[in-house]
């Protein structure tokens, strides 16, 4: 079984679910679950751009 890690801020657990609710119905989704997909998302984007800007610190 997997641990849910503790967070460092707690608060920072509860803000982050309200803005990604917040973004979910922004988006027109429906509940929470959703709200768990455009965070999963959010978390895709950040990699491929932190990868992209690794990719042109190596090209300079």
């Amino acid at each position: 079984m997997t641990k849910t890690p503790k967070p460092i801020v707690p608060e920072a657990r509860q803000a982050l679910n309200s803005f990604k609710e917040e973004i979910a119905k922004e988006l027109g989704l429906e509940n929470a679950t959703n709200a768990g997909y455009v965070g999963g998302n959010m978390v895709k984007k950040m990699v491929e751009e932190a990868e992209k800007s690794l990719t042109h610190l190596g090209r300079s």
